[in-house]
């Protein structure tokens, strides 16, 4: 006979209500093994890449054409330490790196008016486009973390376990 349990786990019932939109349902129910944590990152982390290829494909290629290649502030990939990319405003020469570079060119009045709306629009999808990135890494990183201190659970909770059932008088009883 088995001891009864102390403590109910959370059941995808107990997650219905804080589902909010289908891309929460990966992150929003009870992963119960190391293997569903780690599929569920490898699933982040190819979101993040699709994502990352999306925006090298579609939003820097449209940065790097004319007229926005005539301009002394660009947009450009930066690959970080970790292994994702980013999408950084940087001037000609490499030297200087960061959003106050694209204020300063806006603001400035050698800026043609003309393309003041789409630096506005290009900035937006540059910062959405790096905080969905920078979410999905993380996610993915968090989850691998979770996944292995699950298998420490587990390797402790199967170090514990006797090979064979003890005999009654050989059980060790608390005190």
């Amino acid at each position: 006979m088995n001891a009864p349990n102390h403590f109910a786990a959370l059941e995808q019932t107990a997650f219905q209500r804080l589902e909010h939109a289908g891309y929460l349902k990966g992150l929003l129910r009870p992963f119960k093994s190391k293997g569903a944590l780690e599929s569920w990152a490898s699933q982040c982390e190819g979101l993040r890449d699709d994502l990352i290829a999306l925006a090298l494909r579609q939003v820097l290629a449209q940065a790097r054409s004319h007229p926005f290649n005539l301009l002394p502030v660009q947009l450009a990939q930066q690959t970080t330490g970790a292994g994702t990319t980013f999408l950084r405003w940087r001037n000609l020469d490499r030297s200087n790196m960061g959003v106050a570079l694209w204020q300063e060119m806006v603001a400035h009045s050698a800026t043609p008016l003309s393309l003041v709306g789409d630096l506005h629009a290009m900035e937006i999808q540059r910062a959405v486009l790096n905080m969905q990135i920078s979410l999905l890494h993380t996610l993915a990183r968090q989850a691998r973390d979770c996944a292995s201190k699950l298998a420490q659970a587990d390797d402790t909770y199967l170090r514990r376990l006797p090979s064979a059932p003890a005999a009654p008088h050989e059980r060790v009883m608390p005190r």
